[in-house]
């Protein structure tokens, strides 16, 4: 009960409707440090992005709640929100794919992503990361059936609807 009167208030306050939505993003992250430092599962190239476009909707939720702005200023941080995850679920879903390809058509393993970045222009790396490599297309986790990159998906799905919700100016 209580929990469902977080929820409304957090709707009629966009400032802690956000702030709780960083939370979110940082308890996201702290789960994939974890799975990497305790369980020992290094990420691959296209887990790292995910990683980079989770930072960034946490940040904007971060700095949404503290503004906590007005009118046109939400939303712009509603669009924003958006945005980062949209281009969140682009990557977790070309990671999602390459994850249910079938074994005959994964790409084959590529270089690390500290090499690309050391030898490649950014644009050109960026191109390779989203081609996928038999790395990414290895299924090493699941919870309910659905492996991380798949939760990774239907996390951002969630927040960038919450950060539209949430912050999209209301008329009176």
């Amino acid at each position: 009960m209580n929990t469902a009167i977080g929820i409304v208030r957090a709707v009629q306050s966009p400032r802690l409707g956000n702030l709780l939505a960083c939370v979110a993003c940082v308890g996201m992250l702290g789960f994939a440090l974890f799975s990497q430092y305790v369980w020992h599962m290094e990420p691959c190239p296209l887990c790292i992005f995910q990683r980079v476009a989770l930072i960034a909707i946490g940040l904007l939720f971060l700095v949404a709640g503290l503004h906590a702005p007005r009118g046109v200023g939400r939303g712009i941080y509603a669009v924003l929100l958006t945005l980062a995850a949209v281009a969140g679920g682009i990557v977790a879903g070309r990671h999602v794919w390459l994850q249910y390809l079938p074994k005959d058509q994964v790409p084959a393993c590529g270089p690390g992503l500290d090499f690309m970045l050391d030898t490649f222009p950014a644009l050109e790396v960026l191109n390779m990361v989203l081609s996928g490599s038999g790395e990414c297309a290895e299924v090493v986790w699941r919870f309910l059936g659905l492996t991380m990159p798949s939760w990774t998906l239907i996390c951002f799905v969630g927040l960038g609807a919450w950060g539209a919700w949430v912050n999209w100016p209301r008329r009176r």
